[in-house]
């Protein structure tokens, strides 16, 4: 008998037997709630949360609508969209899995930051050949750049509104929200605002700032503002509908896209294959006919049958880029969680990047790999980041750079041989992670790299940026350089004239970030665009140093935490760095821990109003 059928049974004997009293369930999710501070707790928590589970997703979902809106976590409006959307999800988990298993391990890391990633699971991933003893030499002869732009996060809320308040009660304002009350405290501007996402005349702002000397430009993903509680898959479909149609007329070179956490609805929620009754397949046929323009039909075919995923020449070069939808590898993929046994490759990502590598090591090309959030970021699980790396690793030579952004700011990270001994001489892979064009947390910025024609390896990367305290931004953003990576971090690492940004050269960079304070805090300023830049003492930067050298996310040096009571707008000002907007685990977060008799007292009256008697 499956686990689902087992607790079912055991849940129908339990209430065949005994009388089901609402107050016994109530007091025990409430204590749960409340005893909720460490590993052992939470899988307790989980254990508890499977019995409205089995009562069904409505329950479920309307008991922490309910609680929510009591203790005034969020607005009603967001506690109900949130949990709506999200709920359902979290109590097919419950029904599906052990609370006592390593997936209710990764939930609890995952939305209470109660657990640590588990060890990764032993996984040695198929190639189809083993390595060349003599690989191709890709060498470069000098030849002139050519030029390649990379953008990110656009995030852009259709439905924003000039002198709607940028200063609101929900997690993203500059809209026109049917409770607002009382007057505009910081009305919006027409081209953008803090705490707000992208307006439309600020993406076109930015795609007609691109050179027209680019030869092409990649886009890693989030087309979708962060107002996921009122996320439906109409909206998604009719903003990547749109920003696709905005790419082909204004752009005159291609655009090769990656999919992002917030193509989705809900968010971030990218059904395995191997759960029956969902599915993302609308999202995937959207943009396998709105990327048509830039792709062939084998790599539009792929679109539509291997996730969002594919492969493309670019034309009239030796250059193959493979977009990747690493969704399947997000912790918050609430999705990834409904079976304990363990799944190496959800949808086959892996094993397609590995059947476009082998084709690209075969004909000789070089290989950039696109996608959206880095494989050594915090957000990724630690098993296919471990698995995804043994790819990079055995195919190294034909990847000549990875290409990422999520994060919202402007990074780096470095790939090793040996992640024991991290060093120039075992950095082979490097991963650059694009700031974002949002202006929630900073400046608008976007990369343009000169790009060798014969190894297709980054010679430099310029950072332009639209200053939103510029006098002029609200009637003409205007675009500026901000910095040039050859020139601001060259000279710390003894870059030679014709060597290229390549990974031995990022790692010597760390180094002179260890031992020089200015060149460390000339990145940490660089990184957010000068905005909300705060103090980083000797262990914050034993961490900084850490996460820029690894491109597997086992590495990255961070360790989970309990989650922060993010009522209100606290997960957008405190959690900049993270694009998955708010989600259920914010919610949790802050209703879980230590509480006094009135919240006890409210908490129990809430669920008592809910939960059947």
């Amino acid at each position: 008998m499956k686990l689902p059928e087992l607790k079912i049974w055991v849940f129908f004997g339990i209430l065949w037997s005994v009388t089901f009293v609402s107050a016994g369930l109530v007091d025990d999710i409430i204590d749960a709630l409340e005893h909720a501070v460490d590993c052992a707790s939470c899988h307790a928590l989980l254990a508890t949360l499977e019995v409205p589970a089995l009562l069904g997703d409505t329950i479920f979902s309307d008991a922490f609508i309910s609680v929510c809106k009591t203790l005034n976590v969020e607005d009603d409006d967001v506690c109900e969209g949130i949990i709506g959307q999200q709920g359902p999800i979290i109590a097919h988990d419950l029904r599906e899995t052990s609370s006592l298993g390593q997936t209710a391990t990764k939930i609890c890391d995952a939305l209470l930051g109660l657990c640590q990633p588990p060890d990764v699971n032993p996984f040695t991933v198929k190639f189809p050949r083993s390595a060349p003893l003599n690989p191709k030499n890709f060498t470069s002869q000098g030849r002139t750049p050519f030029q390649v732009v990379h953008f990110s996060d656009v995030h852009i809320d259709r439905q924003y509104t000039p002198g709607a308040d940028s200063t609101c009660t929900k997690p993203i304002c500059c809209r026109n929200y049917a409770d607002h009350t009382g007057p505009i405290v910081t009305p919006a501007g027409p081209f953008g605002s803090r705490l707000c996402d992208t307006p439309t005349p600020l993406i076109q702002s930015m795609l007609h700032a691109i050179p027209a000397t680019t030869t092409f430009s990649i886009f890693t993903g989030d087309v979708v503002e962060a107002a996921v509680w009122l996320v439906t898959q109409a909206e998604v479909t009719n903003d990547v509908n749109q920003f696709n149609q905005e790419l082909a007329t204004i752009l005159g070179a291609p655009v090769y896209p990656a999919v992002g956490n917030h193509e989705s609805a809900p968010a971030n929620a990218f059904p395995r294959n191997t759960t029956s009754g969902v599915s993302n397949q609308w999202l995937f046929n959207a943009e396998s006919s709105g990327w048509s323009k830039w792709l062939d039909s084998v790599a539009l075919n792929q679109v539509t049958h291997s996730s969002g995923s594919y492969s493309r020449v670019v034309p009239g070069t030796n250059l193959r880029i493979i977009s990747l939808n690493d969704i399947y590898w997000y912790k918050l993929n609430l999705w990834l969680y409904d079976d304990d046994d363990l799944q190496p490759d959800p949808n086959g990502i892996l094993a397609f990047a590995v059947a476009q590598l082998q084709a690209a090591e075969d004909a000789g090309q070089r290989v950039w790999i696109i996608a959206h959030m880095p494989s050594g970021s915090g957000d990724a699980l630690h098993d296919q980041s471990n698995y995804f790396n043994q790819i990079v690793q055995r195919y190294h030579n034909t990847i000549a750079g990875q290409f990422y952004g999520h994060s919202h700011m402007d990074q780096f990270a470095i790939g090793y041989s040996d992640y024991a001994h991290r060093s120039a001489a075992t950095a082979n892979s490097i991963g650059w992670i694009a700031p974002s064009i949002t202006p929630r947390e900073a400046n608008s910025a976007f990369k343009v790299y000169d790009v060798d024609p014969d190894t297709y390896e980054i010679m430099d990367a310029k950072v332009f940026v639209s200053d939103l305290t510029d006098p002029t931004f609200q009637t003409n953003p205007t675009w500026k350089l901000y910095y040039s990576a050859r020139s601001a971090y060259g000279p710390l690492a003894g870059l030679g004239v014709t060597q290229s940004l390549n990974p031995a050269f990022w790692h010597k960079v760390t180094e002179a970030f260890a031992t020089n304070d200015t060149a460390f805090q000339m990145y940490r300023t660089f990184e957010k665009r000068g905005t909300g830049v705060t103090a980083c003492d000797a262990d914050c930067k034993a961490g900084v140093l850490c996460k820029l050298r690894a491109l597997r996310a086992e590495n990255n040096c961070i360790v989970s935490s309990p989650g922060l009571n993010f009522k209100k707008r606290a997960f957008i000002e405190t959690h900049a760095g993270h694009c998955e907007g708010l989600h259920i685990g914010h919610i949790l977060s802050a209703i879980r821990g230590p509480m006094t008799d009135s919240q006890r007292s409210a908490l129990r009256n809430a669920l008592e109003a809910v939960l059947p008697s």
